[in-house]
């Protein structure tokens, strides 16, 4: 019987490793990918004619995303590819699909999907984060990779992660005024993490590199950071700060200080892009170390659904690395679940580099924690979710007043994560306010449940009747969720 052609979302380099896997094994995959070029959001490709080489627009990692671009470019012709195509729905045996070009509408059958999502900011918000000026860290980092723009002229850079230290690094190199890196998190932090870290010394180096070549460089770095709040009416002036570590609620905090900037990058780590596997109907469990509900895969990367693969962060957080791994790993398994004959060697080999690699990041959360005090400290009036502008006090209060216990609960109560953005922007810290409003542990209020579209789609979609009919169902589902 003849199968339909596997069908990979997403062309970072989780979904490019799979894509060369399978047309390797005589396959023609079909691609598909929101960007208009392959490499994802690490590796994101500037438009064509663009000046600056891969060494200036990626540092370190240029030959990582040479390799990567280089064999997406060797399989093209023999793949599906579908650029600037955005996956808006998912269910059982088919995708909804928008042509960002066109704004026209289209389904697609699947019966082998590869999910590689990959990931977006995490962000905890502060006063003054929706003033113009204020960016996330991976916006930042587009911004200079895509178009060689800084987001201003004086940055500051806070938060916590590697994505801190890179793009801290990468402005700096770019030739922005970095006027501070505040990191939540502290040097002890690091000092304990360093023996889970050795095991892949590369790196460890990297991080260690980029640290040293800010500080040679005069930019100031500080640990145990907390943003106070953004200055400034219709653009950032200034950033105030003080040394707290949230790390360890109720410990000594230090003087306010205040940094005159005209831009902000921010970010806690990364969250991995899990709509589409929610939609797909994949189990989901709680993660300690990522502090998140995602989506369960085994270690063929397969997920509790048949025929549908988890493959790079768009299931747990692990680097671009691990994600050329595990798109590779994800594929072979697609082959073997159709009677392929695969390499056994190859599978154990990536098996094992995975796991290295899963050493390395438990170091990495270690050195740098989530600020577990973060909610404690977030005043009432701070705004949770822009979309539709939900204070921390409004969800405290549906804890205290309607008993709020689970966040689509509390979703219901007071419209948060209900915007344009679906909770992929608000959801985490709506999460902690949460639990630590109603005094329970993170992992027991829930998570937010995936809703269609996973993305702002346009009013004026041009859609076929089939597909305005499942839309209208959507609709009347989402709104039965909130009464």
């Amino acid at each position: 019987m003849n199968r339909s052609a596997p069908v990979i979302v997403g062309a970072g380099p989780a979904g490019v490793r799979a894509a060369q896997t399978l047309v390797a094994h005589g396959l023609r995959p079909v691609l598909i990918d929101e960007a208009a070029r392959a490499g994802g959001q690490i590796y994101r490709q500037p438009p064509h004619g663009f000046a600056r080489s891969k060494k200036a627009l990626y540092g370190f990692e240029a030959g990582r995303a040479d390799g990567v671009h280089q064999a997406f470019e060797a399989v093209r012709t023999s793949l599906d590819y579908r650029p600037q195509t955005l996956v808006w729905n998912a269910q059982p045996g088919l995708l909804d699909l928008m042509d960002n070009t066109t704004q026209a509408a289209s389904s697609l059958a699947w019966e082998e999907l590869i999910v590689a999502t990959g990931a977006t900011d995490r962000v905890l918000p502060f006063p003054g984060w929706t003033t113009p000026g204020v960016y996330t860290l991976g916006g930042a980092q587009v911004a200079l990779k895509f178009q060689g723009c800084a987001i201003g002229r004086t940055v500051v850079l806070a938060g916590n992660g590697p994505l801190l230290y890179l793009v801290a690094y990468q402005y700096a190199k770019a030739g922005a005024t970095v006027a501070a890196v505040l990191d939540s998190s502290s040097l002890a932090d690091r000092t304990a993490a360093l023996p889970a870290m050795l095991g892949q010394p590369a790196l460890l180096a990297k991080g260690i590199y980029y640290l040293a070549w800010l500080k040679l460089h005069g930019v100031p770095v500080h640990t145990n950071a907390q943003v106070l709040r953004v200055e400034g009416d219709s653009r950032v002036q200034s950033l105030a700060w003080r040394h707290a570590n949230l790390a360890q609620p109720g410990g000594k905090v230090g003087m306010e200080q205040v940094i005159p900037c005209d831009a902000v990058g921010f970010g806690y780590a990364l969250r991995s892009e899990t709509q589409l596997a929610d939609l797909l109907g994949c189990r989901f469990q709680f993660d300690s170390m990522q502090r998140a509900h995602l989506p369960v895969r085994d270690r063929a990367m397969r997920s509790s659904v048949p025929g549908v693969y988890l493959a790079g962060d768009g299931a747990g957080i692990m680097g671009a690395d691990a994600a050329e791994l595990a798109g590779e790993r994800a594929a072979l398994a697609l082959l073997q679940d159709r009677g392929v004959a695969i390499d056994g060697a190859r599978v154990a080999q990536i098996e094992q580099q995975l796991a290295q690699v899963a050493a390395f990041r438990l170091g990495l959360e270690r050195a740098f924690p989530f600020p577990q005090g973060w909610a404690a400290e977030a005043p009432d009036d701070l705004v949770v979710c822009r979309c539709e502008n939900i204070r921390a006090g409004e969800l405290r209060a549906a804890v205290r007043d309607c008993g709020a216990r689970e966040m689509n609960r509390l979703k219901a109560l007071t419209r948060v994560g209900m915007g344009r953005c679906q909770g992929r922007m608000c959801g985490a810290a709506a999460t902690e306010i949460l639990a630590q409003a109603a005094g329970l542990p993170v992992q027991e209020v829930g998570r937010l449940r995936g809703q269609a579209p996973i993305k702002p789609i346009p009013i004026g979609l041009h859609m076929s009747p089939a597909v305005a009919v499942k839309v209208t169902a959507s609709d009347t589902a989402m709104q039965e969720d909130a009464s």
